[in-house]
């Protein structure tokens, strides 16, 4: 199930231009396609798709298929409401595919099948390593948000397994990207990743972190507080307040949240708010088993308090960074936030 609502591109240009700079397009080329898009959902010239995926095109034709992937990934962008996002995100597959012989890391994908909810589901993933990595390196687990998937992701990919010594896993939750045929929800998600982490525990050492961004670091913080993995990374994820009822959402996140959930039209504000609040992490909070975390948030996020973030100050074994200047998943600090990361990763895992 999916829909489209009114959404107006310039504002999605306003607050994502510097993801769109930091995960690797040329500003000049995302400049002239915020100039020539003027229609969210029309398949046509001035459309979001449209545009995005002409460029794309020519960046395919000039074998630059790195750079044709992530075009193609802000294609589909922010949802898959519709067939020409549909159709974005498998050409997005389908450039990756070709870029991936010249990742300066081992890449591999499969196909894994999860338990879910007395049945089973497949969930596509990406494997990466640095060069020579043992077989027994600790894995760390990888999701990105409602809107910014495992491909999007790529160069924080890279760059964590080429400084974390760990194996990298890198998945799409529940109701987004290539797992987008099942809604997510608290209980759902999480199973998926539980049986993940079982998976990831039979492939290295035994030992498994999990970094998560934006939603995923809802679920990161989730099985940090609960004690299942052996170390978790939470980057600007909703944990309390950003899911308490009655919380307005910014930039047409309550229709993106409402695709993610597997909703047919536009959630009422009560609807989506009642709905939201099953993520509240209130219940682990208040319990003090939580494995090693780190937290990092933006001081100036449009979509998570600070709140989220300052709520894990006091815990034990968990080390808070509230960063100045800087908004949702401190994408203007990136280097920086990877950096920490890195560096907590192998001190944490002992590597």
């Amino acid at each position: 199930m999916s829909f489209t609502w009114p959404l107006d591109p310039r504002d999605l240009f306003t607050e994502r231009y510097p993801q769109m700079i930091a995960l690797g397009l040329p500003a000049q080329d995302v400049d002239t396609v915020r100039a020539a898009t003027t229609d969210m959902w029309a398949d046509a010239p001035g459309g979001w798709v449209r545009e995005w995926s002409s460029l794309a095109a020519r960046y395919a034709a000039s074998g630059r298929h790195d750079l044709a992937a992530l075009a193609y990934g802000n294609a589909k962008f922010p949802t898959l409401a519709n067939e020409p996002k549909r159709r974005a995100l498998a050409h997005q597959a389908e450039q990756y595919a070709l870029t991936s012989a010249g990742f300066p890391v081992d890449f591999e994908r499969q196909v894994l099948t999860i338990p879910h909810k007395g049945a089973t589901t497949e969930v596509p993933v990406h494997l990466l390593a640095a060069p020579g990595l043992p077989a027994d390196a600790p894995v760390t687990l990888v999701s990105g948000g409602v809107d910014t998937w495992k491909m999007d992701m790529h160069p924080v990919l890279v760059t964590l397994a080429q400084q974390t010594g760990t194996r990298i896993v890198a998945f799409d939750l529940a109701g987004t990207g290539e797992t987008s045929d099942i809604p997510m929800s608290a209980d759902g998600g999480n199973e998926i990743i539980e049986g993940l982490i079982t998976w990831a525990r039979t492939r290295g050492n035994g030992q498994v972190a999990y970094f998560g961004l934006s939603m995923g670091g809802n679920f990161s913080a989730r099985t940090g507080l609960a004690g299942t993995v052996d170390a978790a990374v939470n980057l600007s994820g909703p944990i309390e307040a950003a899911v308490s009822p009655g919380r307005s959402f910014a930039f047409g996140m309550e229709g993106i949240i409402g695709n993610a959930l597997g909703l047919d039209e536009m959630p009422s504000a009560a609807d989506i708010g009642t709905r939201f609040a099953e993520f509240s992490l209130r219940p682990l909070l208040d319990q003090d088993v939580n494995a090693p975390m780190l937290v990092i948030g933006g001081a100036d996020d449009v979509h998570v308090p600070q709140h989220d973030t300052l709520v894990f100050q006091g815990r034990r074994d968990t080390r808070v960074e509230l960063l100045s200047g800087t908004g949702h998943c401190a994408v203007t600090r990136l280097p920086e936030v990877m950096a920490l990361t890195c560096d907590w990763l192998k001190q944490t895992l002992g590597i």
